[in-house]
């Protein structure tokens, strides 16, 4: 009876096949589903087994057809299965007919309820209140719905940007569960040929409480009570909804931005969350990654102008973004004791053997600091201390120590490791570049002063620090970050008996200094980053971390990160890394990230209340870090005064000390 072979084949219908009767069918597809559904009427009863219904049972529900002259050539199938795949292609004609339909969904509250308060044109009310879809199966964490493509060609020219985006690639929609709305994102798109309708899995975000007045959404929380069941209606959701799920729920939040696609609902972040739990920005070069890192940074200090912030700043672009805000500190004023640095710390400067020397050369470093530290005053009114105390010492002792063990005659090795130590130590007094942390004249005990002033205690409105290590010399810059990280780690265990206030670090070019294990060196840098990453928040401390690589970051690093803030990423690694620390129901916004503009991000994680997308406001000229890139064609045509140039330039490179 059936010929599978032929492009014309059609299932057997003794209904369909004198032809009296060929628009029948159409009535069934889910466009007219989705029609019939508005009504929320008693029905005749259909077949139950999804939304492709039998053709015979609705003859008297599709009599309005009829006029439809032209379907005499139908190629395509008419499958009777109960595979919701094999559902028949709406043609244009009957979904053309989609105007003589309105006045049917009035009956239903969401149309008549949705546009009222609004007081928006009709067509807005129209397509929020109807539905554009049908949920088709249902999972923990993600569903699948079918959307009728005329009703999404019908949104596309709404004028409410959040109806117009309805249905695609991460956009919300909504569901109705008893007298709730569940509210999903959509992931991805496919189409199903044969039935002539869109595909797409959806993620499930939370769900708030339906008004009985005006049917709108309000109160909304993140997760899921209660899941719809396959063959409810799917709505697209409006801005007024979007306007509730992005409204602050009364906790402490800044707002850095526009929430994408609308025009006015404000993208805010709740900073106890976002801060407690450590946060990411990731962003490849030339995003306005540092622009942003600078707009949240302001916020924060308007929000808190007595918070404690400090910002290890390895290019030098931020002092020109804080220097009415914050306190600028570099080469010229940081006064960093060189005495502050733990035994670890020294034997990265002092020690350079590898091997078993270094083995060796440690021991021998450790008696003689432990030695030169006890000769200080301060030591003599302590109790027992450590080779990593923090006691002031005297160069010229440690330099005396090394020497004298040298010259004993019981010693366990030659001399060869006692003078690698000394030189080494020679050669460090004797470099100007490391004046800020060697110089004689930092031998006073001001661990005190020192730690206040890096930490802001007090602020004084300048709640930030931005330490430039710019000029630092690059052999001792990984140490230099290392001792300004235990400094805020040791302070909040040492100072777990006060009523300390909590520390935010905040760390650009991450991946320099918390490397991978491919890539990592030992420094000591990377294990108290990747401490406090893990155990920080148990002594309020805050990591903020930014990067331009996050696959080149140490493993497990960005997963201790509760809030993600996600710039365009370029590199395949990155995006597959970034991806693997994302929570599962940012998913779909995830797949937009080789897609965004500059200056737009994804955010999701504990800062936020469900994942968006957003665009970052502008940012004054006065306000912004030294991050542009420049105009070559504009620059190499501004000839003159290059010979001058160059001699200042050869003059501060010779003085760099």
């Amino acid at each position: 009876m059936n010929d599978t072979g032929n492009p014309d084949y059609r299932s057997f219908d003794p209904a369909q096949e004198d032809g009296a009767e060929p628009p029948q069918p159409r009535s069934n597809s889910l466009r007219d589903r989705i029609r019939r559904s508005a009504e929320q009427s008693s029905t005749p009863a259909v077949s139950p087994s999804g939304y492709v219904h039998q053709p015979q049972q609705p003859a008297a529900e599709t009599s309005q057809p009829e006029p439809e002259p032209e379907p005499q050539p139908a190629p395509l199938a008419v499958p009777r299965g109960d595979d919701p795949a094999e559902r028949p292609v709406p043609s244009p004609v009957t979904l053309g007919e989609a105007p003589p339909r309105p006045p049917e969904p009035a009956a239903s509250p969401e149309t008549s309820e949705v546009p009222e308060p609004a007081k928006e044109p009709e067509e807005i009310g129209e397509n929020a209140g109807k539905p554009i879809g049908v949920v088709l199966e249902i999972a923990g964490s993600s569903s699948q719905i079918a959307i009728d493509l005329q009703r999404l060609n019908e949104c596309a020219d709404d004028t409410d940007p959040s109806v117009a985006m309805a249905g695609q690639v991460g956009s919300q929609i909504k569901i109705r569960v008893g007298n709730s709305w569940l509210l999903a994102s959509v992931r991805n798109q496919r189409q199903d040929r044969k039935a002539g309708s869109i595909l797409a899995n959806i993620d499930f975000l939370g769900e708030g409480t339906e008004e009985k007045l005006t049917g709108k959404l309000h109160r909304f929380r993140r997760g899921v009570t209660r899941y719809p069941v396959p063959g409810a209606m799917v709505y697209p959701a409006t801005t007024a909804d979007l306007k509730q799920v992005y409204a602050s729920d009364g906790r402490s939040a800044i707002t850095i931005g526009k929430v994408y696609p609308t025009k006015d609902i404000r993208a805010g972040i709740y900073v106890d969350a976002m801060l407690g739990k450590h946060f990411a920005l990731l962003g490849s070069t030339g995003t306005g990654k540092s622009t942003s890192a600078a707009l949240i940074l302001h916020r924060i200090c308007e929000a808190a102008p007595e918070g404690h912030i400090v910002m290890i700043d390895p290019h030098g672009e931020y002092a020109s973004a804080f220097r009415n805000t914050g306190v600028i500190l570099d080469v010229s004023n940081l006064q960093m004791p060189y005495w502050i640095m733990n035994f670890e710390e020294h034997c990265e400067v002092l020690i350079t053997s590898t091997g078993n020397d270094h083995q060796v050369d440690a021991d021998i470093l450790a008696k003689c600091l432990l030695k030169a530290r006890q000769k200080s005053r301060l030591a003599e009114h302590m109790g027992k201390i450590t080779v990593d105390s923090p006691i002031p010492y005297l160069l010229s002792d440690l330099s005396n120590e090394i020497q004298d063990a040298m010259g004993k005659l019981d010693k366990s090795t030659n001399s060869a490791p006692y003078m690698r130590i000394k030189n080494k130590l020679d050669e460090i007094k004797a470099d100007p570049r490391y004046q800020f942390m060697f110089s004689g004249m930092l031998v006073a005990d001001t661990m005190a002063d020192f730690i206040a002033k890096i930490f802001r205690m007090p602020s004084n409105g300048k709640p930030i620090s931005i330490i430039d290590v710019s000029g630092v010399p690059s052999d001792i810059t990984s140490t230099v970050v290392a001792v300004l990280s235990r400094l805020v780690f040791d302070f909040a265990i040492w100072g777990r008996d006060e009523r300390t206030s909590p520390i935010l670090l905040v760390c650009e070019e991450a991946h320099r200094y918390v490397p991978n294990e491919k890539n990592a060196d030992g420094n000591s840098v990377g294990t108290i980053l990747s401490r406090i990453a893990k155990e920080g928040r148990k002594y309020g401390i805050s990591l903020g971390l930014i990067t331009q690589r996050p696959s080149d970051l140490a493993e497990g690093v960005l997963s201790q990160c509760g809030t993600i803030l996600s710039m365009r990423l370029n590199n395949d690694r990155d995006q597959e890394f970034v991806r693997a620390a994302m929570p599962e129901g940012a998913r779909g916004f995830l797949d937009a990230i080789p897609a965004l503009r500059n200056r737009e991000c994804i955010i999701c994680g504990e800062g936020v209340a469900v994942p968006i997308r957003m665009s970052f406001d502008n940012l004054e000229e006065s306000k912004r870090p030294a991050s542009e890139d420049p105009s070559f064609v504009e620059l190499w045509n501004n000839a003159g005064g290059e010979e001058d140039m160059v001699q200042r330039t050869v003059q501060r490179w010779r003085s760099q000390g």
